[in-house]
């Protein structure tokens, strides 16, 4: 699956949901396989991996932040409905990270460097985003960056 682009692995499974009539899944990925087009129109080039999960990451945010919405606006069969499309979304991204396998890694980082304290805070963060990209969001980097450095 190697030479597969992002683009036609999204197709694949949108031609797979048509035939298995799975209206919720053919809605999210239609509106996911327009976010993909969009991005190659823009970049004038086909869409890479590393952009494709970008972008997955991006729409999951979108998702989870509406959820959240709608379940505060007393809509929980809507927050359902967006926490569906999350799910569909994150079979396109690497398994996450764990904790204590970031934790190991930002305090490794920290005594390579051998820097501390809340100044240490930028390094740290550019260095463990790009690392984990696609595996860790960086509320939790920073959050365990922050109790490390303390």
């Amino acid at each position: 699956m190697a030479d597969v682009s992002p683009q036609d692995r999204v197709q694949a499974d949108l031609k797979a949901a048509m035939k298995a009539g799975d209206k919720a899944r053919i809605s999210t990925l239609r509106l996911f396989l327009n976010r993909i087009k969009n991005e190659r129109i823009a970049l004038g080039r086909e869409v890479d991996e590393t952009t494709f999960q970008a972008l997955a990451q991006k729409a999951i945010k979108q998702h989870r932040e509406s959820a959240e919405a709608f379940r505060g606006g007393g809509r929980p069969e809507r927050a359902a409905a967006e926490e569906a499309e999350i799910e569909v979304l994150s079979a396109y991204l690497p398994p996450p990270a764990d904790e204590a396998e970031l934790r190991a890694a930002i305090e490794s980082f920290v005594a390579e460097q051998e820097i501390s304290g809340p100044q240490a805070i930028g390094p740290v963060m550019r260095e463990m985003t790009q690392r984990f990209a696609g595996r860790a969001d960086g509320a939790t980097i920073n959050r365990i960056a922050r109790d490390v450095l303390s």
